[in-house]
């Protein structure tokens, strides 16, 4: 981070008016007329300068790269030459799945991500969008999300990690680590976000009230953003849209400065989502105006107010009125001022405008994107249809979302995003998309085999005249590739069934999907179901009719060629699920570590307590035992002691496959309620057949700490069991570890995550 001293000395220098614009953030399209930069919009608008340019890349005009860093260096030019003290701005974008940019790479949605169970891998991901980021400037990405997805119902699934704290802080504090690089100087700053709890909301309605208390909340939904704070070192935090317990996020000075700043030591910026300050105003109704909204908020701790200046600019007002002492005001400043500082923006404000291409995507991205795909699918069943074995010679592929490019991206890919608002969604993509049809063609052509293609419905339509199609074309073919899902997009619950703001009551198959499924299994071909979604589904009305399901998420850009190299056995899957996919909607919330009191019982009248296909559930052509699981020492009498826990894996199939070796840790009694098991460790290794290597976790005491009856944060004496499990529900070894002595107090979090690794 910069010297005090500089931000001091030109803190020192601004007057009440600019400091309020370091506060508030413009939209790029406010400033363009045609594809130009409007001098007199400009001149008003950043006359005082400015904080933060919202979505230059990401803007609904669909700049090319080229075109955007010649805006980008237009406007640092003027706010450095032109403006009094010469302060360059930060552009920010959205970032989740790529840079949120027109020719940006494609990656998987976060919920596929987290499949992988391989945060390297999300690193890399994260590597790739800082890069392509670079290139045009924008040096601030509103990525990752951290809320847990243990409310399904709700939209905003397909941009999590999934449902558990530790497997989510892992994936978002490598896609920190990734965004943000070494060297800020030549990173990008990442924005943690929704801050917090926002995945669990009422009813599943996106931005509704969140019912959680104290301790609940600090062990799992707070949990990984202390580990993106401590361990990754964030440098930006979002604030959420919901309330809790009657307190919007946005004015809780308990959450974004008690518990962010002063217990965990946060020293970046907290931004605003979207309108929310005056959503304080308009939705929350605990101000009666904007000016009001924004005294509360900047009071909670919201240094930024995105995307626009609607209630901060009030602040210049309020501290001439004697609402507000201007030092509340410095304090936000400076935060801002010590981010661009890092990032180096004074220093050099500009990028080379001949370095960049015409399009972001391309060479070793798209391998990464086609490597991810691949890593993320989940074989959920398998009854001998997969691989395809060489004796087929047709294939017939249908389904609504088997040659659609756009089935493949997620509601915060850019043309999926920006298209749903602008008009163009359905029309030509700014990147290349491999659909699953185009896939599977491309193997199967080499391969001498015939392709037959029905679309056969659409996702989320009643309209069955394509079904005959469809048979017809099923009747004809050996395997039969059922490719079904959902649509993502944003805030029309007509056009998408997936994304932000589309919430469902309803977790099955859209539309007349299972009927389709239903039929096509009648006719008594082998039939694999390739799911591509953004949100977890309910699938216990088509399960047993296939053969084979195949859980791809939105694979992105090369989703369509991984998904063909695993049905046709070039690539052994090896994800697992990161969040649990129940029977019906009914059971919601289905989630694994859940208390003993709520499993009191069996089941419902109609199904299971326990979900459909479990959390870090998946299937591989190869089968893998485990044996010789090892805990030391049998005793642990200090806080610094740490657990070794060791299990040998061996494949004993005959593929090369990939197996994630599940660590899971339970205390049966406790003096406030435990979950049956939580997730403390994991690793994905990679075996040959009959290979067999040694996977070990140390794990800190510290990971056994929970809230007592005080709220203290305690590792209590007693016995811990710990489980070596294919899934949260299979567990195959255990062993019990014993802590002795007194209560092991905590006074804060300092280690989130065990140390995993292979011993051969």
């Amino acid at each position: 981070m910069a010297t005090s001293t500089s931000v001091k000395n030109l803190l020192n220098k601004m007057s009440l008016e600019e400091k309020v614009t370091q506060l508030v953030s413009i939209s790029i399209e406010e400033l363009v007329e045609g594809r130009k930069i409007s001098a007199e919009k400009m001149r008003s608008l950043l006359r005082h300068g400015v904080g933060e340019i919202t979505r230059l890349a990401g803007s609904r005009l669909r700049f090319s790269p080229r075109e955007v860093a010649r805006m980008y260096n237009e406007i640092q030019r003027f706010l450095v030459r032109e403006t009094r003290l010469g302060i360059p701005a930060i552009v920010h974008e959205e970032g989740l799945v790529g840079l949120m940019a027109p020719t940006a790479t494609v990656f998987p949605i976060p919920l596929a991500l987290a499949s992988s169970w391989d945060p390297d891998l999300v690193h890399r991901v994260a590597t790739a969008i800082r890069e392509q980021s670079m290139v045009i400037g924008s040096r601030q990405i509103l990525a990752p999300v951290l809320d847990l997805c243990r409310e399904p119902r709700w939209g905003r699934c397909e941009e999590t990690y999934g449902e558990d704290p530790y497997l989510v802080a892992s994936m978002g504090v490598a896609y920190i680590k990734g965004l943000q690089g070494d060297d800020i100087r030549q990173g990008v700053v990442a924005t943690a976000k929704h801050f917090a709890g926002h995945g669990v909301p009422e009813g599943g309605r996106n931005t509704a009230p969140v019912h959680v208390g104290e301790r609940e909340f600090r062990e799992t939904h707070l949990y990984p953003f202390e580990a993106a704070v401590k361990e990754a070192k964030v440098l930006s935090v979002m604030a959420a849209y919901h309330e809790i317990d009657g307190v919007p996020c946005h004015a809780n000075k308990w959450l974004l400065t008690e518990v962010l700043r002063n217990e965990w030591g946060f020293e970046g910026m907290v931004v605003s989502d979207y309108f929310a300050v005056k959503q304080l105003n308009e939705i929350h109704k605990v101000a009666r105006t904007c000016l009001e909204a924004a005294l509360r908020a900047i009071d909670a701790g919201v240094d930024v107010e995105l995307p626009h200046a609607e209630c901060y600019p009030h602040l210049i007002e309020a501290v001439k009125k004697g609402l507000i002492d201007e030092e509340v005001i410095n304090r936000a400043v400076e935060r801002v001022l010590k981010i661009k500082y890092a990032l180096g923006l004074f220093d050099n404000p500009y990028i080379d405008e001949a370095r960049v291409p015409e399009k972001l995507d391309g060479g070793k991205y798209r391998e990464l994107a086609r490597e991810a795909a691949k890593r993320s699918i989940v074989l959920l069943k398998n009854s001998g249809a997969l691989p395809i074995g060489r004796d087929v010679k047709t294939i017939a592929v249908v389904g609504p979302n088997a040659d659609d490019p756009w089935a493949m991206l997620g509601d915060y890919h850019y043309d999926s995003h920006v298209g749903a608002f602008a008009g163009w969604y359905g029309k030509e993509l700014s990147v290349d998309v491999v659909t699953v049809l185009e896939g599977i063609k491309r193997v199967a052509g080499a391969r001498g085999v015939n392709v037959l293609y029905a679309k056969g419905c659409d996702v989320h339509s009643t309209d069955t005249s394509g079904f005959g199609q469809a048979l017809d074309v099923a009747k004809k073919a050996d395997v039969v590739v059922a490719v079904m899902g959902d649509r993502s997009g944003l805030f029309n619950t007509k056009m998408f069934t997936s994304g932000e703001g589309v919430d469902r009551t309803s977790l099955r198959l859209p539309g007349v999907q299972e009927e389709l499924i239903k039929e096509l299994a009648g006719l008594g071909k082998p039939v694999v179901l390739v799911l591509i979604n953004g949100r977890p589904l309910a699938l216990s009305g088509v399960a047993d009719q296939v053969s084979a399901i195949v859980e791809a998420w939105r694979p992105g850009e090369e989703g369509g060629a991984a998904i063909a190299e695993v049905l046709f056995g070039d690539y052994n899957p090896g994800g697992c699920l990161p969040v649990s996919l129940p029977y019906d909607v009914g059971q919601v919330p289905v989630y694994y570590s859940r208390k003993p009191g709520g499993l009191r019982h069996e089941r419902y009248v109609e199904y299971p307590f326990k979900p459909l296909f479990p959390f870090g559930y998946g299937l591989s052509y190869t089968k893998f035992t485990y044996e010789q699981l090892s805990v030391e020492p049998s005793e642990v009498r200090s806080t610094e002691d740490t657990i070794r826990v060791s299990v040998r894996v061996r494949n004993i199939g005959e593929r090369t496959g990939d197996d994630v070796v599940q660590l899971y840790i339970s205390r049966s009694y406790a003096s406030v309620t435990r979950p049956l098991k939580e997730l403390k460790g994991f690793k994905r290794i990679t075996l040959r057949p009959g290979e067999a290597e040694e996977v070990v976790f140390e794990v800190p005491l510290e990971l056994l700490a929970y809230y007592d009856r005080n709220m203290k944060l305690v590792v209590e004496p007693g016995e811990y069991e710990v489980m070596i499990g294919r899934n949260a529900e299979e567990v195959v070894l255990k062993e019990r570890v014993s802590v002795v002595g007194d209560v092991k107090v905590f006074g804060s979090r300092r280690r989130f995550f065990s140390k995993a690794y292979v011993v051969v």
